[in-house]
């Protein structure tokens, strides 16, 4: 039975080249790529057939165009879900930034500082507000599993535990009025 806490759907953007080939985009405004908006659309029968209250996505064009492709023109951008602001290493692939600093891993040795226009982010500044209520937040990987480890009172490091794939579906809730994930990464269709 479910509490008085509403469902937070998660709708992560679609492909771009840079996610298609593993490069971290945090800031950097990518367009989604043909089958990324193949897969936002996919997405709509399944958010019509849900009572969504608010619907709200980051800025980036990516996660826009995956909202109203999704069938949620009306989402209201928040500057809170942008996605992992990653400094230094902006558009490189985790293998590129191994072979400089072996070993790294993101959720546990964060960014370095990079331009002006990317400073960088640590994990702990990571984490958008939640609300309360059935709400459809439309972002990027790192920021939705974030905040996913937040919904279920983990450290936000802990997001590292949750792979999220793009132009996926994903549903947070409660279970007995305690945080729980409904479904998980589930792509179109």
């Amino acid at each position: 039975m479910m509490g008085a806490m509403g469902q937070l759907i998660l709708l992560r953007h679609g492909e771009t080249e840079w996610s298609a080939s593993g490069r971290h985009t945090g800031r950097t405004d990518i367009p989604l790529t043909a089958r990324g908006e193949a897969a936002a659309a996919a997405l709509a029968p399944v958010l019509a057939r849900r009572q969504i209250r608010a619907a709200f996505t980051s800025p980036a064009v990516r996660a826009v165009s995956t909202a109203e492709l999704a069938g949620l023109p009306d989402a209201k951008p928040d500057p809170d879900l942008w996605e992992w602001d990653y400094g230094g290493y902006e558009g490189r692939t985790t293998a590129q930034i191994r072979a400089e600093r072996p070993g790294w891993y993101l959720w546990r040795d964060g960014v370095v500082p990079g331009d002006a226009a990317h400073p960088g982010e640590s994990v702990a500044q990571v984490g958008p507000l939640l609300a309360d209520g059935d709400v459809a937040l439309v972002a990027h990987g790192h920021v939705l599993r974030v905040l996913t480890a937040r919904w279920l009172r983990l450290g936000p490091d802990d997001g590292r535990l949750f792979r999220l794939g793009t132009g996926t579906l994903s549903t947070l809730g409660t279970e007995h009025d305690y945080p729980v994930i409904l479904t998980w990464n589930v792509p179109p269709g």
